[in-house]
């Protein structure tokens, strides 16, 4: 069975080596603070250039990694860095790593550290590959290996990390302007799981497709009539006292797209405002 080392011992860091030990792998640990260590069966390390072939890192970003091994000799050692950053920075330390021999998988894990190890655990993986190691990321979760690029990863995570933030947002400002989070929430859960299943609700589907082709129909339902009301819900929360940045910052984005010509066309337009981004001018 391999031998982990795991480097970083927050709240993530604590779970991945707990979980390790748990499935009887010979874990060792490496935390800036040791005390973070304190009450785990695990070996602490001295310094991370001690860290086995299989390396687990669960930092607050990647400067934190060459801040640790600093010039360490990683030959024969396959870093897997589940630390968020840009997916530019991912690939700069791909290239890190390289240089002092070793091997980079970058990583998202898509669960909060209660999850981890369970059966609704993922994670994404990008960069070496990981058959290797196939084995032992899979007690963290499900692999979810996306490609040698290694930002493809990050890209994934975040994307799925900015649904689930604005998802929640939303809710928590929807909440505010209903009064009740309670009141709301079977509404909000129905509409969300609708979302994604078959029916007239079923807008991930529709949308995914319409951005997908390019092609955005809004006979039924056109842009222009939704950012009218985008404006009707800025205006409701002004009313009720609350903070309407989220709100404003969408009623621009679909007036953007509307100025953009896509008044008439359905809601998936938005996506070419979001696109155009910094060509606006």
């Amino acid at each position: 069975m391999t031998n982990v080392t795991v480097i970083g011992l927050g709240a993530m860091g604590r779970k991945m080596a707990d979980v390790y030990i748990e499935r009887g792998y010979d874990v060792s640990v490496w935390n800036r603070t040791p005390e973070r260590a304190a009450g785990l069966k695990a070996k602490l390390l001295d310094s991370p250039a001690q860290a086995g072939d299989l390396v687990i890192i669960s930092q607050v970003d990647y400067q934190a990694m060459y801040d640790s091994f600093g010039e360490a000799d990683l030959t024969g050692k396959t870093l897997v860095n589940l630390s968020s950053d840009t997916p530019e920075r991912l690939r700069e330390a791909a290239r890190w790593v390289a240089d002092r021999g070793g091997r980079l998988v970058t990583g998202g894990i898509m669960v909060p550290p209660p999850g981890i190890g369970t059966p609704v655990s993922y994670v994404f993986y990008s960069g070496a590959p990981v058959e290797e190691h196939r084995e032992a990321l899979s007690v963290l979760g499900d692999v979810q290996y996306v490609g040698e690029d290694p930002g493809l990863a990050m890209l994934y995570y975040q994307s799925m990390l900015y649904i689930f933030w604005s998802t929640l947002t939303s809710f928590m400002h929807a909440s505010a302007l209903m009064g009740s989070a309670e009141r709301l929430l079977p509404y909000a859960g129905a509409m969300v799981r609708g979302l994604a299943e078959d029916g007239p609700m079923a807008f991930l589907p529709i949308l995914a497709k319409s951005i997908e082709a390019g092609i955005y129909p809004g006979e039924e339902n056109n842009l222009h009539m939704q950012a009218v009301g985008m404006e009707h819900i800025v205006e409701a929360s002004r009313d009720a006292g609350l903070d309407t940045t989220v709100p404003e910052a969408l009623k621009d984005l679909f007036h953007q797209a509307v100025r953009l010509g896509h008044g008439g066309d359905g809601l998936a337009s938005v996506v070419e405002a979001i696109k155009a981004g910094s060509r606006r001018g």
